[in-house]
């Protein structure tokens, strides 16, 4: 893959937990609800219909402010990899502000260990650059260690 350091934003980590379980917990909404925002956030609501245009919305309650976050899935590889986008709602009706697209992949490292890439794609370096400086590092970081340790009590 082809990445833009202007316009993609790139956590990576080996976790301890196998990827047919991190795959689960990011494809299941009664998982992903534990684990998805950094706590005490919370995830409300959670629709997530795992197939290429499917719906992966999910809405947010961070300090008592309310954030959906509309999307679709663009492509879905069983316990490899999940792309999705709020560039486009169910139908494939296009966003009026779209703010980027996700890609997780799951690489099997043996020994129940999972190399876990989550890549934040951006429309232009302002919208990077406004991603980078909400936390992402610090978000995302957090999420994959809540992931990570949620998992382990599934496995």
């Amino acid at each position: 893959m082809n990445l833009d350091p202007e316009l993609d934003l790139v956590l990576e980590r080996e976790l301890n937990a196998p990827r047919e379980v991190l795959y689960m917990c990011w494809t299941t909404p009664e998982h992903l609800v534990n684990w998805f925002v950094p706590k005490p956030h919370k995830v409300t609501k959670c629709e997530l219909d795992v197939r290429p245009g499917g719906a992966c919305n999910t809405t947010f309650d961070v300090d008592g402010n309310i954030m959906e976050n509309n999307g679709v899935y663009l492509e879905v590889i069983p316990n490899e990899k999940l792309v999705f986008t709020d560039a486009y709602s169910v139908g494939w009706k296009p966003a009026p502000e779209p703010f980027m697209t996700a890609i997780v992949t799951f690489e099997d490292l043996g020994g129940g260990r999972t190399k876990y890439t989550a890549i934040a794609r951006h429309r232009s370096p302002d919208t990077a650059k406004a991603h980078k400086d909400m936390g992402f590092f610090d978000g995302w970081g957090t999420v994959a260690t809540q992931l990570e340790a949620y998992a382990q009590g599934l496995s």
